[in-house]
Order: C-alpha cells, then sequence, then structure tokens
C-alpha cells in the first residue's frame, strides 16, 4: 500500500507597508495559524508586529515612510525599488493568495505587477482605500488587479457596488477586538459623571494636523472653562510625540495631562465626559467608548481646493468617520474657516451636560454594536475568506493541471 503525502500547506502572502497594516496583517496572520496550525505557510512584507507573528520582512518598511515632499524626492528610489522586489519575491513564490494591507500608494503597485505577471494568484485587499471619500475612480480600477476586498467600515461593499469596484465582504473594525478597553466599567461610568469633568482634547498624530489645531484648540479649551468652571484635560497621543506636545501646550489656560501609552489612552476615554478632536479614525473610537465629541479639521486652502476637486459626485453627507458608519451626522463637524475657537466652544460646551446635542449622541453610539457587528472577530472572519480563496485558487490551478482528475 502507497503511502498518500500530505497536501502541502496553503501558501499566504502578507503585504503591508505600515505600522496600521502591519497590525492588522499580524493579527490575521495569527487567525491564519489558529485555523490551520501547520498547513499554512506565511511570507510577505511588514514590520515588527508581523515579525512576532513569525513572517519576517526582506526590508525594513520604514523605507516606505514618507515625511514632506523633500522627504518624496529623496525616499522615491528606494520605494520603487522595494515595489519591485516585493512584487518579484510573490512572482518567484507563486503562492495561493496574496493580501495587500492597507498603504495603498504601496501596495496597490505591489498588485498591479504581480497581476501582469502571475495572473493566476488570487489578490485580497484587505482595507479598502477611501474610495468614498476621494479619487472614486480607483474602485473602478482595482477590478483589473483585486479579486475581493475586505472592508473594515460596514458602509463600503454598498460603496463599491455604486462605484463599480471589485466585490467587497465587510469583515468587520479592528477595534471591535479591543471593546472591552474601550467600554467604562462601573466606577469609570461614575468618574465620568462626576465633578471636575474629565475632556478629552486631540488635535490629530500628524505633525502638520498639531500645527493647525494645537492653538484654536487651547483657545476653544480656556472658553469653555471659563464658562463651565474647572475641567480636567485628557490630551493623549504617541510617544514620539508627546515632547513636542508638552511645549505646544505649555502656554494653555488649561494645562492638559498628555499621556502617551495605550493603557492610559484608552482609561481616559473610559471616564472622558466629552471631546474635542481631530477628524480622523479617533471619532469612531470615541463613538465605540460613548464619548459625545466635536469633530474638527483644517487643511491648507490650496490642499482644500485639490481635495474637493478629487471628492466623488455627490459628496459624502460628512467627512467625520463616525458619521459615515453611524449614517447620521450625529457628530458636529466644523472644517477650515468655520473652525474657530469660539464655534469649537460652543459646540463643545453643549456636550457638557444633559442636553440634546448630548443625548443625540449617546443614543446613536449605542446603535453602533449592530451597525459594525460587534459579535465577529475581524481578523478570524478575514481569515476564512483568504483560506476559501487560497483553496478555490489551488483547486482551480491543479484542475488545469490535470482536468481528468477533476
Amino acid at each position: 500500500m502507497n503511502d498518500v503525502p500530505p497536501p502541502r500547506p496553503l501558501a499566504i502572502h502578507l503585504v503591508a507597508g505600515e505600522e496600521s497594516g502591519d497590525a492588522l496583517a499580524a493579527a490575521l496572520a495569527r487567525a491564519l495559524v489558529r485555523r490551520e496550525g501547520g498547513a499554512v505557510k506565511l511570507a510577505g512584507v511588514g514590520g515588527r508586529a508581523m515579525a512576532a507573528a513569525g513572517i519576517v520582512s526582506p526590508f525594513p518598511i520604514d523605507d516606505l515612510s514618507i515625511i514632506g515632499l523633500s522627504g518624496l524626492a529623496r525616499r522615491l528610489p528606494t520605494i520603487w525599488r522595494r515595489i519591485r522586489q516585493t512584487a518579484d519575491a510573490v512572482v518567484a513564490a507563486r503562492p495561493d493568495a496574496l493580501v495587500i494591507v492597507d498603504s495603498p500608494e504601496f501596495t496597490h503597485r505591489v498588485a498591479r505587477r504581480v497581476r501582469r505577471r502571475a495572473p493566476s494568484i488570487p489578490i485580497l485587499d484587505y482595507v479598502s482605500p477611501s474610495v468614498w471619500a476621494w479619487r472614486p475612480w480607483r474602485a473602478r480600477a482595482m477590478r483589473a488587479y483585486v479579486d475581493c476586498v475586505l472592508a473594515i467600515l460596514p458602509f463600503e461593499p454598498a460603496v463599491h457596488v455604486r462605484l463599480g469596484g471589485p466585490p467587497c465582504v465587510y469583515v468587520g473594525h479592528p477595534l471591535t477586538e479591543r471593546i472591552a478597553e474601550l467600554r467604562p466599567k462601573t466606577d469609570e461610568a461614575q468618574r465620568r459623571r462626576a465633578d471636575p469633568p474629565i475632556v478629552l482634547v486631540l488635535p490629530g498624530s500628524r505633525s502638520g494636523e498639531i500645527r493647525r489645531h494645537i492653538d484654536i484648540f487651547g483657545a476653544a479649551i480656556a472658553r469653555v472653562a471659563t464658562r463651565v468652571g474647572p475641567i480636567e484635560l485628557v490630551l493623549p497621543t504617541l510617544p514620539h510625540l508627546a515632547a513636542r506636545l508638552r511645549e505646544a501646550v505649555a502656554g494653555w489656560t488649561v494645562t492638559p495631562r498628555i499621556v502617551a501609552e495605550p493603557a492610559e489612552k484608552w482609561a481616559a476615554f473610559r471616564t472622558a465626559r466629552a471631546a474635542l478632536a481631530a477628524s480622523g479614525t479617533v471619532t469612531l473610537e470615541l463613538a465605540l467608548a460613548g464619548v459625545p465629541t466635536v469633530a474638527a479639521y483644517r487643511l491648507p486652502l490650496v490642499e482644500e481646493i485639490i481635495l474637493r476637486s478629487l471628492s466623488p459626485r455627490p459628496r459624502p453627507q460628512s467627512v467625520i468617520l463616525a458619521n459615515l458608519v453611524i449614517g447620521e451626522n450625529v457628530v458636529p463637524e466644523i472644517l477650515q474657516r468655520d473652525c474657530t475657537a469660539e464655534r469649537l466652544a460652543d459646540s463643545l460646551r453643549a456636550l457638557m451636560s444633559d442636553a440634546p446635542p448630548r443625548l443625540r449622541q449617546i443614543e446613536a453610539f449605542q446603535r453602533l454594536d449592530k451597525i459594525m457587528a460587534l459579535d465577529t472577530e475581524p481578523s478570524a472572519k478575514a481569515a476564512a475568506m483568504v483560506l476559501d480563496v487560497a483553496r478555490r485558487a489551488r483547486r482551480d490551478r491543479a484542475c488545469a493541471d490535470t482536468p481528468h482528475q477533476c
């Protein structure tokens, strides 16, 4: 009796280009291993998180980071070399599936090269580009090189249908796996209602955002404190920005406590009564934590004009992520020339007591559990999709090689 060799492990290649994608890809890698054990072989490009999950990158993803226009000119040759290197590695390995993770300026260029040279390799895109916000034509263009989009926002499948994009499935937002860190326990809920109220101020995580928002946010907080009395101000940030922000807020009337560790950030979210935040993913974090928020954003005029020219028609109902997920403009958005200290202060002060603006946000935030399907584990659902696509690709390849056995 002949021994039948065990099936060859499924080969999955994961490509990420920055820290956020690295973290997502690492979670996906762990989910793949949990489901398949030794029956899956992983390789790819990423950072520290993926390395901890067992995927050693052939180069540091810091090679792909760009700061400013001068940084672009200096880094461009290296970035193009890494795009070619990554695509060459995928084509040489012939995996059962390629998963590109976020960072579309890098990962999509890799995907296009792979599709031209090895069209039989299925390509999944984990995290859709924000085609709903700008450059909507990217959705249709993706059909040429992406077989399936694994979306992290619940409204994105409908957007891809409307824009003619590739098949798109909502697998869940990674924040849903951290919901316990966002939701207050009994004593924290009591602190949220106690005085002095804890107020979060989040001016952004990029240098330009901080520069444009820091003075206006400080002036708005001063006005709020004058009207409502003492407040405890907390400014969550990233470790590498903490020293800069301490210097930037030195002249504020109300001095914030700056927290840079994730545990401190989430503790502040669980006890805050209200927040003033630059538009971004943080608005969804605050909504999931149940913190009524005023969202603001300022861009240089030239960037505003360019962004408007690249926006879809009709324009989205809101630019605030929490509003887009909820499907209702409950978080006030104060943008561009309207973004003044007076307007921010008036809107924030309305959230400090149980007035209708605060209660409306709290009621809307309570709908997020159902909207975002918090009972699903995003990385596990994404892993199941990836494995299904990989198995079908292997079966189709085997049938093409030996059709009489299919």
